[in-house]
Parts: structure tokens; sequence; C-alpha cells
């Protein structure tokens, strides 16, 4: 009797190329039906992928409970397969029994997709570990008897292969490229005179093992007797003393512990050799703790709260215990205890069997934070952010996935931590724009939190001092709960603050003042006391550019429509964009004058300034040119808490979340320095960066001030820093968004088209736009203009908005002309809720 015909089982996958939807491949019936979340390599144009099961529309294997697979409103179109002629392509093999990336993490990063517009594939690859990728492409080599049957051949054959003779392999992509087909190619396989292979690089698995000698039976039996024969082999000193060592250790020791007792691997192999010694691997945990990435916190003894701190613990407990999603956006001034709530509040989720996941902006942030939750709750924390070494990561995302965390500390990208049973999400700073990433999948790790939240039925608690326009007027609105700490923790005064306006500065002193004379005469105060300062400049460098003053030529980027900014510790003028760099030059290049000019200063000549005015003081620098080291950060960072630093110098990373009881001054060099930018933000994060950095100051016992140097001393935004009076600046940007029409008023989509030159940028982008306004859909298009950054890395940009109040609309009307354009969508950046549009 005829069997019949095993059913197409397919399944959908996403791999990791931008802008690509999820393909539909076939499972062959040799190998078992995968589960949503599963990896599997899959072939994909003339490379095998690594991509994760998306879907299974053919419905779950027998048995299955199809939970998975089930279709969502928001999910993206329903892919196309992924074909070879008219054959659906097969799944080359499948790399995990179980998921890999648990279903609500596959949810999330599905969502992501659909929300920001991107390929499936790049956002699962955001929400995967470093070294779980296998990948391949498709090598061509001359065979031998290619090689005797070479001269007969004719044509693009013979050409084809002459160009294999040095017997190196050669990608079939470049072959092809010079104009061998790959049916050219396909042919001479089948013939047998080329031989086409997939090699494979990465694993499976990437965890670190190392080998292990335990005793055998036997082993027990001759160290117990402490005999020196054994079989008629004569043991000696060396072998004698490993199996004395090995006795004491049930489980095994490390073959490098015992190469440090003196024992080499040869006395070890000689006693397996004998049957007393037999082998395995061990797996070791990369601890990003014991290596220095974090630190524990100094035991410290109970906080007793304030009465306005336990009526915001109360007020938070109540909207979790309600055990369904709650959003909470904590509104405390800097220094009011927020992150002793969060540490309560995670104490209380984790007694209830559900776990954390605390996100902080900046990994300078991640070690004081991670230590403070490592002394409460011990090993059962995880850290997640890009600064540890990828083993380290590896390591601790499989410990997230296995359950044996409940309370993950990380940056953006940990929002996609594969923790279970999550029942608190604190996004610390949640106005950072940091939680915005600059790259596909452009992603806001704040605004993610809140869909995981909802999705797990937990509370999300949004803080800050100065919260995003978005989330406190949300607040408002009554999407969320506005919880409010206006008091420092023991009625502390918040810092003086006092403006210098620096007209007057220049006025007395030139045009090349940088450090005004009351912030001058206020650091050489502190130094006399012994306490500490910091100094804030949000731009790095020594000087922002170099122009001749022969011929007026300024020293620019090839690259980028940017001047370069000289570094004078590295001799170099370099592009902080594209990194472009060259020796400072002593003439110009275009008329060959000498009379060159570095005009602007960022930190580094800040730090040589403060170094003039305070003789003998210990001064550090603190930007991206000082921290490539890794642990350069937590290293400067943990010496000025120990007060071996007397000033701090930095960029906006020591404007926020760092707690140092002696630092009694801030000053803000340039501290309009953003107001100037085409960016309808330039307000706001002046606002908040004065705020947060003032904060700075006066967290110990002593009083704090802070100095702000401005041009602008009459700016709203700067006399509202000056306050610290945040609803009064919160009404005033609102009114100004609404009239202009801007975010959290209506929603925002930027659009940047790339091109060889601006007129095909202009003329693609214009094209765009056309297509846009034939839609009649409810939203707005403006533009196209050249983008404010008209050059980068050598391609030229043109910019468009889309503005309204329907984001789908927005999104599903731009997808659908890119679609129709897919040579252009490879070039065109899509930015939903931008928080930048430089």
């Amino acid at each position: 009797m005829p069997t019949s015909p095993t059913p197409p089982r397919h399944v959908r996958v996403a791999v990791p190329v931008p802008a690509l939807e999820s393909l539909t491949y076939r499972v062959p019936p040799e190998q078992p039906y995968p589960v949503v979340g599963a990896r599997v390599l899959v072939p994909l144009g003339s490379r095998v992928l690594t991509g994760i099961v998306v879907e299974l529309p053919d419905g779950p294997p027998e048995g299955g409970t199809g939970h998975e697979g089930e279709s969502r409103d928001d999910a993206p179109a329903r892919p196309a397969p992924a074909v070879a002629g008219n054959e659906i392509k097969p799944v080359i093999d499948l790399l995990d029994s179980e998921p890999f990336l648990p279903s609500e993490i596959v949810q999330l990063a599905a969502w992501t997709a659909e929300y920001y517009a991107c390929g499936i594939g790049e956002a699962m690859a955001a929400a995967m570990p470093p070294r779980a990728w296998v990948e391949s492409e498709r090598y061509v080599r001359l065979t031998d008897i290619g090689r005797l049957r070479q001269a007969d051949q004719r044509g693009a054959r013979r050409d084809l292969l002459e160009r294999l003779t040095d017997g190196r392999p050669r990608r079939v992509g470049q072959i092809a490229s010079q104009g061998a087909g790959h049916a050219t190619l396909l042919a001479l396989a089948r013939e047998g005179l080329v031989e086409i292979t997939m090699p494979l690089t990465g694993s499976a698995a990437a965890f670190r093992t190392v080998r292990v000698a335990t005793l055998t039976a036997q082993g027990h039996e001759i160290a117990a007797l402490d005999s020196s024969n054994c079989a008629g082999a004569r043991l000696g000193g060396r072998q004698r003393e490993a199996l004395a060592l090995l006795a004491g250790a049930p489980d095994g020791l490390d073959t490098p512990v015992l190469a440090q007792h003196g024992i080499p691997s040869a006395t070890l192999a000689r006693l397996a050799g004998l049957g007393l010694v037999s082998f395995a691997r061990r797996r070791l945990e990369r601890d990003p703790f014991q290596t220095g990435a974090s630190t524990a916190s100094d035991n410290k003894p109970a906080m007793t709260l304030t009465l306005e701190q336990q009526a915001a613990l109360e007020r938070l407990r109540s909207i979790a215990g309600a055990g369904a999603y709650g959003a909470a956006l904590l509104h405390g001034v800097t220094g009011s205890g927020k992150t002793e709530l969060y540490l309560r509040l995670a104490s209380e989720i984790r007694a209830r069997g559900r776990s954390v996941l605390l996100l902080v902006p900046e990994i300078a942030l991640t070690p004081a934070v991670a230590g403070q939750f490592r002394t409460a709750f011990g090993e059962r924390v995880a850290i997640q952010h890009s600064g540890l070494a990828d083993g380290e990561r590896y390591d601790q995302w499989h410990r997230i996935r296995r359950g044996d965390v409940d309370v993950v500390v990380g940056t953006r990208s940990a929002v996609f931590a594969p923790l279970r049973g999550v029942g608190l999400i604190v996004v610390d700073e949640e106005h950072d724009g940091s939680y915005k990433q600059e790259e596909s999948p452009r992603y806001n790790g704040r605004d993610l939190a809140v869909v995981r939240a909802r999705q797990a039925g937990a509370l999300v608690v949004l803080g800050s001092a100065t919260p995003s326009l978005e989330s406190y007027q949300n607040a408002v609105s009554g999407r969320y709960t506005l919880v409010a700490l206006e008091r420092r923790i023991l009625d502390r005064p918040l810092a003086e603050v006092r403006v210098v306006d620096m007209r007057e500065e220049y006025a007395a002193g030139g045009p090349d003042v940088i450090l005004s004379r009351p912030l001058r005469e206020a650091l050489l105060t502190r130094l006399e006391r012994a306490e500490q300062a910091i100094v804030l400049l949000n731009r790095r460098g020594f000087a922002t550019a170099i122009f001749c003053r022969q011929c007026g030529a300024t020293l620019e980027c090839p690259n980028c429509s940017i001047s370069l900014t000289v570094h004078r510790a590295a001799r170099r003028a370099r592009c902080h964009y594209c990194n472009y760099s060259l020796a400072v030059p002593k003439a110009c290049a275009a008329c060959g004058g000498a009379f060159l000019e570095q005009t602007g200063f960022g930190t580094e000549r800040v730090e040589a300034e403060v170094i003039e005015a305070c003789p003998g003081a210990r001064v550090t620098r603190l930007d991206r040119d000082t921290i490539r080291r890794r642990g350069a950060m937590a290293r400067a960072l943990a010496a000025f808490a120990r007060r071996e630093i007397d000033v701090l110098v930095g960029t906006q990373m020591i404007a926020k979340g760092h707690d140092f009881p002696f630092v009694t001054l801030v000053g803000v060099v340039s501290a309009d320095i953003g107001l100037g930018l085409a960016d309808f933000r330039a307000s706001e994060r002046t606002f908040q960066l004065l705020t947060q950095v003032a904060g700075r100051a006066g967290r110990g016992d002593l009083p704090g001030e802070a100095l702000i140097q401005t041009i602008h001393p009459g700016h709203y935004s700067i006399l509202h820093a000056c306050r610290q009076d945040y609803r009064t600046f919160f009404s005033e940007e609102l009114s100004f968004r609404q009239a202009m029409r801007y975010p959290p008023a209506i929603s925002l989509v930027n659009v940047i088209v790339k091109g060889r030159s601006s007129q095909q940028a202009m003329q693609d982008a214009g094209g765009l736009v056309e297509a846009l306004r034939r839609g009649g859909a409810p939203y707005r298009v403006l533009g196209p203009a050249p983008a404010p950054l008209a050059r980068l890395k050598g391609e030229h940009r043109a910019q468009f908005f889309i503005k309204g109040t329907n984001r789908g609309a927005m999104r599903r009307a731009l997808l659908a002309v890119l679609d129709a354009r897919p040579e252009l969508k490879r070039r065109t950046i899509v930015d939903v809720d931008p928080m930048s549009v430089l």
C-alpha cells in the first residue's frame, strides 16, 4: 500500500540582513520541526546565515502548543519565501532543540521591527548575545580533474578555471562579479571541474571551558595505598604528588591549577595512560564582577526613608500590587533618593517571585548601580552592556536565560535580556538621549521598556529629575502615574546656581577667555578647603577648527561636511563622525601659508586651563578620548570617589547619576553650546544637562554651588535650569512645541536619503516626498532639503520629515513608497520618534 506523501513543513525565519522581512524556508523531512525562537542555519544567496524562527505557518508539530506561531495584528506583513528557481529553499541545520530566544523576546523584537520600520532580522540581532551566530559564504576551488581538463575548455569556462589555477579558494560572489555567471559555475561543479564549498565560521555555543583531571577508581586505590608501583610501572615523585592533590579534590582539578603546583601536562598524560586519571571539560563562567566591571558599594547602614520617600514607595507598591501592567513617572529632584526606592521596590518584587530589570543610560553608571544591587541581592544580579568583553556578555546572557538571575542591570540593549517572569522594569534617567540607538534598529530603550512591561503585566518606573516632555505629558494626561520627590535626602538644599555673563568676561579679558574670573576663584577656594569640583563642557578636543589667516580656508574632513577637531595630546586633527584624521598641519593646503589659527575649544583645552589656573591640583579629564581602554572610566570615577582627584573635567557623561559627597562646585563652560543647533530639542537638552550637572554639587553634608557660563543668560532654558524649575520650563517648552507642531504634540518620522551627489540625494528624496503626498493620508510632509550634516562618510544626504498623529499610517505610507523603490530603500534611513534631527 503506497504511503501518503509527507505534508510540507515551513518556517518563517528572520535573518540579520538590513531592511529584509522574514523569509519562508522548507524543513526537510529528516529534520525535526523547530520551535519559535530556535536558531537555524539557512541559505541566503551565496551565504549561509544563522536565523531565528519567528513563525510556524504550517502550525506546530503534533503535540505542540501552537501559541508561539499565532499571528499578531501589529506583526510585519507576510514574508516572501526564499526560493531557488521555483522551489522554496530548505533549512540546512537546526542549532537549538529549544527556543534560544524566549517567545516574549521574539515578540518584543517583532514589535520593534514593525514600529521602527526596520528588518525583523535586525531587531532579532539586537536581542542576541555576541558569539551566537554561525555563518558562511560559498567558496569555489579548482579540482584535479579541472586542472587536467583546463586546456580543453573555451570562453568563460576557460577564463574561470585560469583564475583558479593558483589553488586558492575564491568567494563565489567574487568570481561571479568578474564575469563568470552562476550558471557557468554550477555547470563546472556538476562536471567535477570545480568544487563549491560552504565553510562555516562560529559555533552554536561559545562557552569557555577548561580541562579537568579527576582520579579514576584505580587512581583512588593507588593514592590510598600510597604505592609507588602500578602494574609494574614505578611512579615518580611528580606523579605521586599529582595523585595526592587529586585525591583531595573529589570534583577534580583544572589542569592550569595543577600546572601552578608544578604538575605538567606530560605527567598527567602518563597517569592517564596508566588508567589512574581521566579528563573532562568543565564550563567556566566569565564573571564581570570579578574582573572589575562592577564593584560592590560600601556596606552602608540601612537608610531611613523620609516621609516623602515613604509616600512615594507606598504609591508604587499599590500599582505593583495589582499584578498587572502599570506605568509610573518618578519625578525626583537630584539627590532625592530615587535609587533607594528602586532597591526597596525590587526587593518586594523579588519576594513575590518575579524578576527585576533596571536600565541606566550610560555604561559609566552601571558599576555603581550594579554594585548596590549586588550588595543587596548577591549573585542573583547580572549586568548587560557593550562595555563588557564578548565572553562576559555571552556568559551573563546565558545565566539570565537559564534562570540563575532575577535582577539585571544594563544599558538600552538590556531591554531584550531573556529574563523570566519580569515584574518590575526601572528606567533611570529616562530622559537621556543615550536610550535611543543611532543605528538600525533605531529603537528607544525607554519606550521598549514600557512595551515589555505591558506584555509582561509588570510595573515600569521611569525616573528622572528632568523628565522628557513626552513622559511628563503622558503623566499629566493620566497615561502614567505621576510620583514626585521634591526634596533632597535630609532636606539638603539644592546647589546655589550663579550665572556668569560671558559677554562681560570677553569685554574685560578678550575673546579667548575660557574660565571666567568667578569660576577660577571658586576652583581655588575649593582646593584650599580640600573639596572637589566638576567642570563640564559638552565638546571634546583641544580646538574645534583650524583656519588659514591668509586665505580663510578651513581644514575640513574629506568625507563629512564638518571641520576637523584638533586633539593636542595625539597631535592629530580628527573627524568625530568618520574618524578620519591627519597630523596637525604646519601650512595651509590651499595656499601654502604658514599662518594657521586654531579656534574654538573642547575638554582638552579646558583641562589645560584648569591646570594652569590651579597649580598643584590633581586634574583628570573624562571624555571619549580618555576612556578608549576598557575599564578606564570606572577607574577614573573610582579614583575621584576616593578623593585622589581634585577636579574632574568632562563631557555630559559626568553630568548625571553620580554621587560624590565632597563635590561642592560644578562649573559649566559654554552652557549655551547646544542652543544654536538646528534641532527642536535643543532647549530641552540644554535644560536637562544644566539641571543634572548642577545636581552633582552639594550631595553630602557640605553646601554646593554651580557656576554657569553663558552668552545667553536670559534664555528660558538657562533661567529655569538655574532655578531648578521643571514645571515652568515644561509649560513654556510645550507651548513652543504645540505652536510648531513638534513632539509630543504630534508624531515625527525623520527620513534621510543618501546619494553619490547632493543632486542625486535631493532628487531621490523629492521622488519619495511626491509619492507620499499623492497618498492623501492624514499626515504632513516637510521637505526635502539638504540635511544639516549634508555629507557624512562620503555620502551626500537629503532630509524630509513626516508629521502626524497616526504613527501607523505614517509608517505604512513610507514603507509602501520605499517598497516601490527597492534600490532606494537601501540608501534611506528611517528614524521613528527621533531624538535628534541633525
